[in-house]
């Protein structure tokens, strides 16, 4: 493995930065800090190796990220291709330009969201989620996302789940239980787990950060030939956003191309040095 230079791989991952799109906090987007995203595209790109990934959402653009220090030759491993499935198309449409811009050719995106059946599409060997880490609910939100990553693999393979890991409060223990648990009931097991890794954006809880969890599937996993269906379950939309927050949007449109890495004309105004019109 070629020995990363840390100097180019934070630019490297600035690039990706400046390209996606704010996040939205009524959706429970929340963006991981840029040293902490090159640590983690690092540790995702070792990990899913030769292998075929999807992302069940990715605000982060943690996705981008791998495929991108590859292609640049920061990272002589990762990936063999790279899904990312959102509900929110300025991701998937920020995913596909950088993308085409890059010419990196195993990386695409999907719009599609969690409570839809999963779609068939190829079968994936890992699958990778940050989800809304459900502090309201016990976990249901972050179980719903495990849910289609393990369809995402027909019930055989891997996940890397991003969830809340703090020690000084109790629903992140609580989320972890309900999590751990529920993959146990669809036929996997916890095989490692990465405890405080990342920081985010997050004014309310700055000192809040996220573990990795790893699962894998139990030998002969079938899932029982379960086919995939809607979320329609009330208990389980309850919250799924925050609290008071249940799901009533199918998907976040793009109104208009944004210009990534430039401040947009709706941010600033022009005052001229010789009495000029003002823009």
């Amino acid at each position: 493995m070629v020995k990363v230079d840390m100097r180019v791989a934070i630019n490297a991952v600035s690039d990706v930065v400046q390209n996606r799109p704010r996040p939205l906090r009524e959706f429970d987007q929340i963006h991981m800090k840029t040293g902490d995203m090159v640590m983690q595209s690092e540790a995702v790109a070792a990990w899913a190796d030769g292998k075929r990934l999807a992302f069940i959402g990715d605000g982060d653009a943690v996705s981008v990220s791998v495929a991108y220090l590859k292609r640049r030759g920061v990272l002589d491993f990762g990936p063999s291709k790279i899904t990312v499935f959102d509900f929110d198309e300025r991701t998937v449409n920020a995913v596909k330009r950088f993308a085409d811009k890059e010419r990196i050719e195993h990386l695409d995106a999907v719009r599609y969201n969690v409570l839809d059946a999963f779609p068939d599409s190829n079968k994936f060997d890992c699958f990778y989620t940050n989800p809304p880490w459900g502090a309201s609910n016990g976990g249901a939100s972050v179980n719903a996302f495990v849910q289609r990553g393990i369809e995402a693999v027909r019930h055989e393979g891997e996940g890397c789940i991003v969830i809340a890991d703090d020690d000084d409060l109790p629903w992140p223990k609580q989320v972890l239980a309900s999590v751990q648990s529920y993959a146990g009931t669809r036929g996997f097991y916890v095989s490692r787990m990465n405890r405080k890794l990342h920081e985010y954006h997050l004014d309310d809880a700055p000192d809040l950060r996220s573990c990795n969890l790893f699962i894998s599937s139990l030998p002969g996993n079938t899932g029982d030939g379960v086919a995939s269906a809607p979320l329609t379950d009330p208990d389980s939309l309850r919250n799924f956003y925050g609290r008071s927050k249940e799901p009533r949007v199918r998907f976040v449109r793009e109104v208009k191309r944004p210009d990534y890495g430039k401040a947009p004309q709706e941010e600033y105004a022009l005052e001229y040095l010789n009495d000029e019109e003002t823009e």
